[in-house]
């Protein structure tokens, strides 16, 4: 199963928008009022990549494919979801379901558009929604609780277990999600084995109108500041205008996106920080037949990479015959790159490196 982000957030604030102007489609319903969403709905959106088109221009191919990541529109939250409000059991567990999460908060006053909360307040947004995910998760760890407590009377060996999810509690209890343990650790094992919500890293989406795309309001800074504070990552752009750009061809959003003033598309930025939380990573292989964009997750070896394109490669990994993307385009051709040493033979302890143009080679 392919990893995938929850677009979440409370009900109105531009979740539908978003995911429709990403897999430039209307199955999402956008709608005013609350609970236009209830079904989540999962879109494959292609992960944007100059490289592509510029190795493909070198080497003369015809088919280009990119790399891909999985967005998932899940139904807007409300407080008292974890006790079953509004939508909130199916909320949660289709949260659940995905590998990240990106939640987007309303930063914009419009008396058009209904606030579920009344105003909107981003900071009291994402506390509801994060409050929410915490009081799902002590209910999944009371539950587990209960159980290890009377596995470590019959066995002590699992004392170790025990208090670590004890200490799962006391930090969702102080607000603290369960992502704020270190990687490896035996409470952030735990919480993947739990698959606890506050353990999926967090990208927070600020929904901003026309008027702050070139200065951005006291709402925007103070999202970015709250995900600083927690080590997670924050973008802004507007969902509204982006979702005009998806309907245009390249060259005319991007002339658009000039008359704003932007540099990068919102929706761009927004796959490619998502790629980059789910911990992929991108490794490219060019030649007559197609350029092509493959994902691996971050500290891949060479021939699990090869087993991406056929595991009979994997099995038969001799080594991987890897080119710099910057000196693929800097002399262009295999027998310049050869001459000069720049195609690098690696072995099967090589890990993969963001961008790497790689050849494998592989016995029958």
């Amino acid at each position: 199963m392919a990893l995938a982000c929850g677009i979440v957030g409370l009900p109105n604030v531009g979740k539908s928008t978003i995911f429709n102007a990403l897999t430039r489609s209307a199955q999402a319903l956008a709608a005013n009022y609350p609970f236009a969403t209830i079904e989540p709905n999962v879109g494959e959106v292609p992960v944007p990549d100059r490289r592509l088109e510029v190795l493909a221009e070198i080497t003369g191919t015809p088919k280009i494919i990119h790399a891909t990541v999985r967005f998932v529109d899940i139904a807007g939250l409300v407080r008292g979801a974890a006790s079953g409000e509004g939508l909130g059991n199916a909320f949660l567990s289709h949260i659940r379901e995905t590998d990240a999460i990106a939640m987007v908060v309303r930063c914009f006053e419009d008396p058009n558009i209904t606030h579920v909360e009344g105003v909107p307040d981003p900071l009291r947004d994402i506390e509801i929604v994060t409050i929410e995910m915490a009081l799902a998760d002590l209910a999944t760890l009371g539950r587990r609780r209960d159980r290890l407590a009377r596995e470590v009377r019959a066995n002590p060996k699992q004392a170790p277990q025990l208090a670590a999810l004890d200490r799962l509690i006391e930090a969702l209890e102080a607000n603290r999600p369960a992502r704020s343990f270190a990687a490896g650790s035996p409470e952030a094992e735990l919480a993947r084995e739990l698959f606890l919500l506050t353990a999926k890293p967090m990208l927070y989406v600020a929904n901003i109108d026309e008027a702050q795309i070139a200065a951005p309001g006291p709402m925007v800074q103070a999202v970015f500041a709250h995900a600083a504070g927690e080590n997670s990552r924050a973008i802004a752009f507007s969902g509204k205008i982006e979702s005009e750009f998806a309907g245009l061809t390249d060259d005319e959003a991007d002339a658009f996106r000039a008359d704003y003033g932007i540099a990068t598309g919102g929706l761009d930025r927004l796959i490619v920080e998502t790629y980059d939380l789910l911990g992929l990573m991108t490794f490219l292989t060019t030649g007559e037949k197609e350029t092509r964009a493959w994902t691996i997750d971050k500290g891949t070896k060479a021939p699990a990479a090869a087993g991406k394109i056929h595991s009979d490669i994997e099995r038969g990994f001799i080594r991987a015959e890897i080119v710099d993307y910057a000196d693929y385009v800097a002399y262009r051709t295999l027998e310049a790159l050869r001459g000069l040493g720049k195609i690098r033979s690696e072995g099967k302890e090589y890990v993969m490196r963001e961008g790497d143009v790689v050849e494998f080679r592989f016995n029958v």
